[in-house]
């Protein structure tokens, strides 16, 4: 049976990286989604992690049989692209702007064929500094505009976590430093930060037809 026969169930992938692996631990941004969703009256869904530290968009292509399309999502929310980008300074390797978009295309339209609705989330953050001041800012700004340019061919919706981001650390981080106020060490989620990834998540999700 294909995957777009079968019934979906009530499940949401969180497809991603260490940011979405680390959002399944208690105080991580799927278990205050999941506290949200209860806290709004909303139907019993599945928010199901499916993070893995060190993920580039070229694993999650080599894992979306097993931990996506088997699972027969409702929706599948797509955070990726941190390591693509952080790891070309920190390990000398990272995915260059192309591969990204064609590995990042593949997965769409695979996801296409089986029917599921995606949601697009941009990167978040590498350093915490007003826009520009970070050494890969520009690097952000390219791949999270492939992002945004997915997200209109393929008509998903997009969750755009760079500008809540954005918006947080120009209102508050007045001392201009590198981390501290959504992460711990510049990438990964504070409890400031989780808390804002599920309140921009649970704002698309909602807005999803027939999903809740």
């Amino acid at each position: 049976m294909s995957h777009s026969a079968s019934k979906k169930s009530k499940t949401i992938v969180f497809f991603g990286d260490s940011i979405t692996e680390f959002g399944v631990l208690p105080g991580g941004y799927l278990q205050v989604l999941n506290e949200m969703l209860a806290q709004n009256g909303i139907a019993p869904i599945t928010c199901l992690g499916a993070g893995i530290s060190g993920n580039k968009i070229y694993d999650l292509y080599f894992r979306l049989e097993e931990d996506v399309l088997r699972k027969n999502p409702a929706l599948v929310v797509i955070l990726i692209g941190v390591n693509d980008v952080w790891h070309k300074v920190l390990h000398g390797t990272g995915t260059d702007a192309e591969k990204f978009e064609k590995f990042y295309k593949v997965i769409l339209n695979q996801l296409k064929a089986a029917n599921i609705p995606v949601v697009l989330c941009t990167i978040i953050s590498i350093g915490e500094k007003i826009q520009g001041q970070n050494p890969q800012d520009a690097d952000i700004d390219l791949y999270n505009g492939i992002i945004r340019n997915l997200a209109i061919t393929y008509q998903h919706p997009l969750c755009d976590l760079r500008k809540a981001a954005l918006d947080f650390i120009i209102k508050n981080n007045t001392a201009n430093v590198d981390r501290g106020f959504l992460t711990k060490d510049g990438v990964h989620l504070n409890e400031t930060g989780n808390r804002i990834v599920a309140e921009n998540i649970l704002q698309n999700i909602t807005q999803i037809p027939g999903l809740l």
